[in-house]
């Protein structure tokens, strides 16, 4: 048992849960489990977080691939202006 242990409670877990820490909640949910298996109410609560964590997971990914695809064409962007600003450059040395 190490020093985390003694804070693994239903109570604990909970708390967690309600802060939005999903991992440690399922964590200290699955400790419990393997304490008192199938207790239906642990059971119930396990499940609960680790479907909010697969929402939240979702979402995450969501939001990231937004802000990939944002900075993708904010690349290309530049680099448009780039050959825009080289061929403008290209063509003054010409003249």
């Amino acid at each position: 048992m190490n020093a985390d242990d003694v804070f693994y409670t239903r109570t604990m877990a909970k708390v967690l849960g309600d802060q939005g820490n999903l991992r440690k909640a399922a964590e200290i949910y699955r400790y419990l489990l393997e304490r008192e298996p199938g207790a239906p109410d642990l059971v119930d609560a396990l499940s609960e977080i680790e479907t909010r964590r697969m929402g939240k997971g979702s979402d995450d990914l969501v939001r990231l691939f937004t802000r990939w695809i944002d900075l993708l064409l904010g690349h290309n962007n530049l680099e448009q202006l780039k050959k825009l600003k080289n061929n403008m450059a290209s063509r003054n040395h010409e003249t």
